[in-house]
């Protein structure tokens, strides 16, 4: 069962994503909350699987919110949902960790679809996200910044950075090398390990920081 936990200051919108979640019979609603203070209060006691978090929120903003629950050892993953497409949310949920952006106006298939691909350990955006994460980067300069993180990285697992920032699945990196998807599985834990990052799309982001990886490259 998936423990979802709901962050929205608007006490119709969690009614609507309780409604829709109740019908499942994997998920279950474990709590609300009504802003990321009480969002972040709320995960200890609950222990959420997932926290489907609003952005604009009152006090504790959803990214704030987002920022401590994903830095915590164990904790759950964040869905952010919001009303807005905006480049600095999408940028900025990234950065907090998110494992997910999605638009309040999403299908319900693709919320529910995010969910259960997050609470099993992946990511899931927008189509939008990964257009302006590109879009983002493409106007930068060719020399990367430095970043001493990746002097612990093998040459394989730089490979495998390399082609998860190209946005291709464990199954097709898998395919490329010619290894195992749990091989790949692997070289990825190991890269996040090193790293210190959270999920794969902080790591996407890094790469893309520090020029391991270019848009069109």
């Amino acid at each position: 069962m998936i423990r979802v936990l709901l962050a929205d200051d608007q006490s119709l919108v969690r009614a609507g994503f309780r409604m829709i979640l109740r019908a499942e019979p994997d998920i279950a609603v474990v709590g609300e909350a009504g802003d990321g203070r009480e969002a972040i209060a709320r995960v200890g006691p609950l222990a959420p699987d997932v926290v489907l978090m609003d952005i604009r929120m009152p006090g504790v903003d959803g990214l704030e919110a987002t920022r401590s629950i994903t830095s915590r050892d164990g904790g759950p993953r964040v869905v952010v949902l919001t009303t807005f497409d905006h480049d600095e949310y999408v940028y900025a949920a990234l950065r907090a960790g998110a494992s997910a952006f999605l638009l309040k106006d999403a299908p319900e298939a693709q919320l529910l679809a995010a969910i259960r691909v997050v609470a099993d350990g992946g990511s899931l955006f927008a189509p939008s996200v990964t257009r302006r994460l590109i879009e983002r980067f493409a106007g930068e300069p060719d020399t990367p910044a430095r970043d001493a993180r990746f002097d612990e990285l093998t040459e394989r697992e730089l490979e495998v950075l390399r082609l998860v920032a190209a946005g291709l699945s464990n199954a097709e990196i898998s395919t490329a090398l010619v290894v195992s998807e749990h091989t790949t599985k692997t070289h990825v834990a190991s890269i996040l390990l090193k790293l210190g990052l959270r999920n794969r799309v902080q790591a996407v982001v890094l790469a893309y920081e520090c020029g391991l990886v270019r848009p069109g490259g």
